[in-house]
């Protein structure tokens, strides 16, 4: 910024949206993936995670095909609502 002119930044809201939805679906991917071929180990990680807390009461074993990829879905849409409404707070802030 040169002579004190201050730039306004803009998001593009579609862009961060669609690039939180596609990170939350691969994050969400991995994660079930890995509940797949290692679920103890799986459980074990998240419940570190949670610092410490026993998930392995509430984790379903095994997650069926249908959940999991349900789950996927479900993350990628919501991932595409938090980045929209994300960007969109952003942009409203001055």
């Amino acid at each position: 910024m040169k002579g004190g002119n201050k730039m306004t930044e803009k998001l593009n809201v579609r862009r961060v949206a669609n690039a939180l939805a596609v990170t939350t679906g691969v994050v969400s991917l991995v994660c079930y993936i890995l509940i797949l071929i290692a679920p103890i180990g799986t459980v074990s990680i998240f419940g570190a995670i949670f610092h410490g807390i026993d998930i392995s009461s509430i984790a379903t074993q095994p997650v069926s095909v249908g959940n999991g990829l349900l789950g996927v879905i479900e993350a990628i849409i919501l991932g595409w609502i938090i980045g929209w409404l994300f960007a969109k707070i952003y942009n409203s802030m001055k």
